[in-house]
């Protein structure tokens, strides 16, 4: 079964600290383009996470989100008590000195707040949220927000392999369709030189008329197209159905398909079956589209 390149996984995990929320999204794209989006993975973890990423999803514009919501008492700055208190030895002290002791002394909260506005008096030290105590528990969430995202892109996967599959079979039965007026074809081309001839009032050796009138329907056969065409489209079906990540082989299949059909435009001189060509082609981009998002 195909996947789309499209996708979304979400893994949460609980650590010591807090709740860390592993995300991962996918667009189409030619190779795999890992943008690492969070400033919480140590460095010496990011070439594992990018690999385990390139294995898992293989292709695609990937973006990897880390975010991390703190306990409500790891989130709260820290009061540095032995510098507090020593910020205030200094000010009761200065205070003496100048004579303001007593004015302080009937506003200690206004005390209290200048002493912490005071440099470093508030830790705010950013603690590393990823350590590597905890790391087997950060690997396991990433594994499983890979896991839902892999899920995703299958379910993706079923319908666009629906939906392509659709679109060529209704090419095939658009195929079968011009075979239905190629003895038309045939007569009106014949038609057509014949009343030329009569508006010359030409009168030519008739086994050689013959002979290269054959010979020009032989350049307007269709029929090699239509059988290409149709060795494209089961092969187009066969690779979706039977191999692993075909979308770049999809790709190409769909441009040799387009070829045949754009030969089979130019050669039909029948309007009904050029009807059919633009069906054809307008069936073809909607498969281009779709297989460009097909892992």
């Amino acid at each position: 079964m195909i996947r789309s390149m499209t996708g979304y996984g979400k893994a949460e995990a609980l650590l010591e600290t807090g709740k860390i929320t592993v995300e991962v999204r996918s667009l189409n794209g030619k190779t795999a383009d890992i943008s690492i989006k969070t400033s919480m993975l140590p460095k010496d973890k990011e070439m594992k996470v990018r690999q385990k990423i390139a294995a898992e999803l293989t292709r695609g514009n990937i973006d990897f989100f880390i975010t991390f919501e703190p306990n409500a008492a790891d989130s709260a700055k820290k009061i540095n008590m032995d510098l507090a208190m020593e910020y205030y030895r200094q000010i009761e002290t200065l205070g003496s000195m100048v004579g303001a002791y007593d004015l302080q002394l009937k506003n200690p909260n206004d005390l209290l707040t200048l002493i912490l506005k005071m440099p470093e008096v508030m830790d705010s030290k950013k603690q590393d949220v990823i350590t590597e105590e905890n790391w087997p528990i950060v690997e396991k969430c990433i594994d499983s927000a890979l896991a839902e995202i892999n899920a995703f892109r299958k379910k993706e996967g079923e319908v666009l392999q629906k939906d392509v599959t659709s679109k060529v079979n209704q090419i095939l039965e658009y195929s079968a369709q011009v075979e239905t007026f190629e003895k038309e074809r045939v007569d009106a081309i014949r038609e057509k030189i014949l009343s030329r001839f009569a508006e010359l009032k030409a009168e030519p050796d008739q086994s050689r008329l013959e002979q290269e009138m054959i010979f020009y329907i032989e350049k307007l056969d269709i029929n090699e197209e239509r059988v290409r065409l149709r060795q494209h489209c089961r092969y187009f079906l066969d690779t979706l159905e039977n191999e692993k990540n075909p979308g770049k082989k999809l790709g190409f299949i769909a441009q040799e398909m387009g070829r045949e059909i754009n030969t089979t435009g130019s050669k039909a001189n029948h309007t009904e079956i050029q009807k059919i060509v633009v069906k054809m082609k307008d069936e073809l981009e909607k498969i281009k589209e779709q297989s460009l998002n097909i892992l």
